[in-house]
This record gives C-alpha cells, sequence and structure tokens, in this order.
C-alpha cells in the first residue's frame, strides 16, 4: 500500500460491527431483522447481509495456498486453466472421430464420447475413434453404462501399441456401477462383482496414472433436483464407499483415490455453486487423508511438500469435472438457457473445476445444432480469452462472504455425509430410502418454489415471451421426469426433473388448444387509480401470459360500461379488474353484473373487500400470493384446455 493509499485510509475511521448493526436496526424501524436480512437456502444455511474480517475468525482453511491440502483453493499452484470438454454421442466411429476432429480444431480441450448403447469396444474400434487425437494434447473420456472392464483392457492395449507417454497422457472413464444402482435400482451384476471389476480395471490401467476411471456422478442429484448440500454430501459418501470397497479388496488408497473423478452439475446459484466445488476439495481431501493414501509415485515424486511420511497429500486432491445443470432449463425462451448456462460456467471456473462442459441451449428439447454447440463452446472460450478466468488460482480467496460460505457449505455437507456413514455407507443408505427421500422432498419443494414464483425463471414463470408460441409437435416425455428405472429394480431410484416442466405443460397445453381453436384472451378492465391500475394490468398480463393467453392491456376506461364494452367487443374469455382496492368495492360488483357470465371475471389482488365481493358472487381473486401453477391449471379447466 503505497503513501497516497494510507493517507487516504486514515481520513475514514474504522467503524465497528456494533456500529453497523445499531444503524441497521435504526434503518428497519421496528421490523423483524432476521426476516427482513437474513437468506435461509435450501441447504440450511443462513446467510447473513453481510460479512467482515471477524467472520473469518476460526476458518483454518483461509490460511493455505493453491495446490496445498487441503486443496480448498484449488490443486493449480499457479493459474487456472481448465480443460474445454464438449460431448459427442457415438452411433457411427468414423462420423464420431470427424466431429472430434473438428471440434479439437475449435477450442475443445477435451472430447467425451458418449456409448449411449452397450458395446465391446475393441482396439480397432479405438484405432478408428481416435485417428487423429493426439493424447498427449486432448484429453479423451469414455462413458458408456456396461462393458467398461472390456474398454479399459482395449485402451490400455491401444496406449501401449500408439507408445502414449504414460505421463502425458490425460484420460478418464465413467466406470461407476454405484451411479447406475441409484438410476436403475440394481447392479448391472452382483454387488460383490462389480467391485471384483472395478479392482481388475485399476489394476490393468496400473502403468497409466493419468487415466481416471471410476465416476462419481453428482450431477445426476443435482438435475433430480437436490441442493447443493445433498450433492455434495452423497458425493462424497458414494466417492467414499469406493474407497472402503477398494482398500478392504486389498488396494492402497493412494493408488484408489486419484483414480476416482467427480462429475458434479453446476446450477444457477451463482455464488453457493462456486463455494461448492471450494467445500468439496476441502472435505475429500480429509476424507482420504483418513484412508491412510501411501505415496505411489515412485522415485519422480512431484507432490513436493504434500508428502509427508507414509502419508501421500497429494492422493487427496479430487479431480472434478463440471457440467452446466438440466434443473433450470427451459423449453419456453430457450435463449435464456445461454445467459444460465454463462453464469454456471463462471460459477465452476471461479470454484477452481479442472474441465467443463457447457450444454448446449437446445440440449433439453433436440438434438443439439452447429450453432448452438457453436455458442456453447465460445461460452469458455469469451471465459478464457477475453475474461482472462484462466490466469488467477481460487480470484474468491478473502472474500469474507465467499469464505464462510464454503465453511457453511462444508459444515452441512460433512453432517450428511456421516449420517449416510452412520446407516452403513451410501449403498445401505439408498437401499434402506434414505437418499431418494431427501432428494425427492428437496425436489418437491424447489419445483413448488417455481410454481408460486418464489423462485423466479425468466421466460417461464416470470416475464414470459407474450408472442411466442410452439406450434410443432413436442413429445409429451418433455414434460415428464426421466425415469431410468430397470424392471427388475431392487429399490426405488432417482429421476431427472426440469423445475420449469408442469408450467411448460400447461402453457403448452393452450398452444396445442389454440392451434385447433381461438387463443384464450385474457382483457384488461384498467379503471380508477392509474398507478394502482397500471401496476396491476402489467401484474395480470404476465400472469396470465404465463399460461400462454393472448394478454390485452389498456388505459384506464372512464366509466366501467366502457370497460365492459371494450371486452366484450374484443372477445375477451377473460376480464381482469385492475384498480385500487378502496375503488374495487364499487367497481368490481359493477363490472361483473355488467359482464353477465359472457367472459371470467377476475379481480386483480387481495383487497381487504374481499369477503364482500365473494358474497357479491366473485369468485376468481389473483395476487402474489397465488400459486400460479394451481391457478391456471384451474383457468385452463375452465376454458376447457386439457
Amino acid at each position: 500500500m503505497n503513501e497516497k493509499d494510507i493517507k487516504l485510509f486514515s481520513e475514514f475511521p474504522p467503524v465497528s460491527t456494533e456500529a453497523w448493526e445499531a444503524q441497521i436496526t435504526t434503518d428497519l424501524k421496528g421490523r423483524d431483522y432476521d426476516k427482513a436480512l437474513i437468506w435461509r437456502t435450501n441447504e440450511g444455511i443462513n446467510v447473513r447481509p453481510y460479512y467482515r474480517d471477524e467472520n473469518l475468525k476460526g476458518l483454518d482453511f483461509v490460511g493455505t495456498l493453491p495446490g496445498q491440502f487441503p486443496y480448498v483453493r484449488g490443486n493449480r499452484k499457479a493459474g487456472n486453466n481448465w480443460l474445454v470438454r464438449q460431448d459427442i454421442e457415438v452411433v457411427d466411429l468414423s462420423d464420431a472421430n470427424q466431429k472430434a476432429l473438428d471440434i479439437t480444431s475449435k477450442g475443445v480441450t477435451s472430447v467425451g464420447y458418449v456409448f449411449k448403447n452397450c458395446r465391446e469396444i475393441s482396439v480397432d474400434d479405438l484405432k478408428q475413434l481416435l485417428q487423429g487425437i493426439s493424447l498427449e494434447k486432448t484429453e479423451v473420456n469414455f462413458v458408456m453404462t456396461c462393458k467398461n472392464a472390456v474398454l479399459v483392457k482395449s485402451l490400455v492395449a491401444y496406449l501401449k501399441e500408439q507408445k502414449v507417454n504414460p505421463g502425458e497422457l490425460k484420460a478418464s472413464v465413467n466406470f461407476d456401477p454405484i451411479g447406475v444402482f441409484t438410476l436403475k435400482g440394481k447392479f448391472c451384476s452382483s454387488e460383490a462383482e462389480v467391485f471384483v471389476r472395478a479392482n481388475e480395471i485399476l489394476e490393468a490401467a496400473a502403468e497409466y496414472p493419468g487415466l481416471q476411471l471410476i465416476g462419481v456422478n453428482g450431477k445426476n442429484f443435482n438435475n433430480a433436483g437436490a441442493s447443493i448440500v445433498q450433492e455434495l454430501g452423497f458425493s462424497l459418501a458414494m466417492g467414499a464407499e469406493y474407497l472402503t470397497r477398494l482398500t478392504e479388496n486389498g488396494l492402497n488408497a493412494g493408488a484408489v483415490a486419484p483414480r476416482i473423478r467427480f462429475n458434479f452439475g453446476i446450477g444457477g446459484n451463482y455464488f453457493m455453486e462456486l463455494a461448492k466445488l471450494r467445500a468439496a476439495r476441502m472435505l475429500w481431501a480429509n476424507i482420504v487423508k483418513a484412508y491412510n493414501p501411501k505415496c505411489e509415485c515412485g522415485p519422480d515424486c512431484k507432490c513436493d511438500d504434500n508428502c509427508s511420511g507414509d502419508v501421500c497429500l497429494c492422493a487427496c486432491e479430487m479431480n472434478v469435472h463440471s457440467e452446466t445443470s438440466v434443473w433450470n432449463k427451459t423449453i419456453y425462451d430457450p435463449y435464456v438457457n445461454i445467459l444460465r448456462s454463462e453464469t454456471e460456467a463462471m460459477s465452476a471456473i471461479l470454484g477452481g473445476t479442472d474441465s467443463l462442459t457447457v450444454l448446449p441451449f437446445d440440449v433439453v428439447y433436440e438434438q443439439p445444432t452447429d450453432i448452438s454447440e457453436r455458442i456453447a463452446r465460445n461460452q469458455q472460450a469469451v471465459l478464457k480469452e477475453e475474461a482472462h478466468f484462466d490466469k488467477i488460482a481460487d480470484p474468491a480467496a478473502g472474500s469474507y462472504y465467499i469464505e464462510n460460505l464454503t465453511a457453511s457449505i462444508a459444515d452441512q455437507a460433512w453432517k450428511l455425509f456421516l449420517e449416510i456413514q452412520e446407516k452403513g455407507g451410501f449403498i445401505a443408505a439408498f437401499r434402506a430410502g434414505f437418499v431418494q427421500a431427501q432428494v425427492n422432498e428437496m425436489a418437491a419443494k424447489r419445483i413448488k418454489a417455481v410454481a408460486t414464483r418464489r423462485d423466479n425463471l425468466l421466460g417461464v414463470n416470470q416475464f414470459p415471451n407474450y408472442t411466442e408460441q410452439i406450434t410443432e409437435n413436442l413429445d409429451s416425455q418433455l414434460f415428464e421426469a426421466v425415469d431410468q428405472t430397470d424392471k427388475d429394480a431392487e429399490v426405488e431410484t432417482i429421476k431427472f426433473y426440469r423445475s420449469a416442466q408442469q408450467i411448460e405443460a400447461l402453457r403448452y397445453a393452450t398452444d396445442c388448444f389454440s392451434a385447433k381453436n381461438k387463443r384464450p384472451k385474457a382483457f384488461m378492465l384498467t379503471i380508477g387509480s392509474v398507478v394502482f391500475s397500471k401496476a396491476r394490468a402489467q401484474f395480470a398480463c404476465n400472469f396470465f401470459a404465463v399460461a400462454g393467453y393472448e394478454v390485452v392491456d389498456n388505459n384506464a376506461f372512464g366509466t366501467v360500461e366502457e370497460g365492459v364494452k371494450a371486452a366484450l367487443n374484443a372477445k375477451a374469455d377473460i376480464v381482469v379488474i385492475c384498480s385500487s382496492d378502496e375503488e374495487y368495492a364499487g367497481f368490481a360488483p359493477e363490472a361483473f353484473n355488467q359482464l353477465k357470465g359472457k367472459a371470467i371475471f377476475v379481480v386483480a389482488g387481495a383487497p381487504a373487500c374481499t369477503d364482500d365481493l365473494k358474497a357479491a358472487g366473485i369468485e376468481n381473486f389473483i395476487s402474489v400470493k397465488t400459486n400460479l401453477l394451481e391457478s391456471l391449471t384451474e383457468y385452463n379447466n375452465k376454458l376447457g384446455i386439457k
């Protein structure tokens, strides 16, 4: 700090926390501090309105450095260069290879090959699939739910044949039998056999330390509606289950832990998702340390000061791949998905992810187009080449808020992790239904928050595009949970949801109805107070446009008779009276009586005279407290829209 800075700061006396609190109490003017200013998250965390240096006391990890145990600040000692990943669904090997060559020439540094159908991958298959791909420069990842052991053996044979340098190889195979169990409700073979197979896979690839072989797919919980703490707690429990089973089979934790890759979903809660990755690394490092990992690095160990005695601390690094969430993506107004995934990408990168997939904005409703894939790639390119997010390791370091958020998430996730361990580990807890119950309860809570607009989804439950209509036929499954349960499932599984799907199903029903009939029309009968009538008309237009109705706003009418006449001439299906609470007592019954049941009559607001209006026969009211989904479903039913 130079002399000018010192002089500047000396002109402002320090302000104590007590002084801040006193001023806040004065400004609140009697309102409850906790209710007005404390944010209670789905994760069970109470977020304060501000944080100060004193809030860092007791947080031991604050003094650590990037690349230093417990890796809260990231695995890299300098910079933050992550891998840009794009996945390719493999149908034809040659086509997949051509696409891989194309995207790696456009900024992609990590290619994911996704096999939807079970197939045995041979060395010849890999030669065709990987032709022209430098495995020293490009990470390759294989995602398949079966035949992984065959794939790994073929991959090792291919690597030897191609004389790939083991020290420069970076690749992964997403072998995750526990994850398959959570989605299908059964193991592909017996529970004991899948861990024997895991042993075989690890031993087969022992010469290639850069090949990560076991996936922990926490993103599945994310896309099922779990909270950030639940995704983290369940993922850690799955990782610990792999460590326990494989070390019990005779393997060293120092050889197992570096082969595990965590695949997290990244949602729209910007700072909490950022802090989640920091907390995840810290907790995983301490979990692995408890397994007493032995150093597997040999004479060329690069762990430096992270190896002490018999414990290899560099084995405690968490390998993290992140993928933008599907939970909050929408079919209507889909270009908003680009904004959502961009903030999610920022969270993952600033949180220190090792690699990142930004899903194309249209992925939830169609096979992504070339342009949507290009946009997704360029979203990362902008953050790397223009925003320079790759230059600074852990830019969140020292933020009073984020450091405390990291500690809070770690604390809550650790409690959940311990609760699962008390139930016998992840598999036992899942068999008992504990995990599913937790996820389902949270998903229902979050979906209700969207239905009641406590959580806003731009373009869906708030500020919809009034003119947007979907005219093509959509698969009804787009509006249902994605259920991968096997017909011979032993237990209940987790299902994937989108928080928008119920409201979008409602609007799509309107679009389908309107293709054969007149589009329902909601007419704003604005009268009286200009301020209130205008505000309530805007609210009501937004409300009914969510269901895809045509909305007609108006300047204030001079009389009720004039407004009713205009509504009938417009052939309105719904007439919404918009005025002040005081004026409703006179205007609302008059308008209701003049309409004579020729349209559904609605009062915008919750006036004190509501009981009197109901006594006069008025049944329909909408306000900020109205359950949007339930109310619009009722209006659809009244209009014959199914």
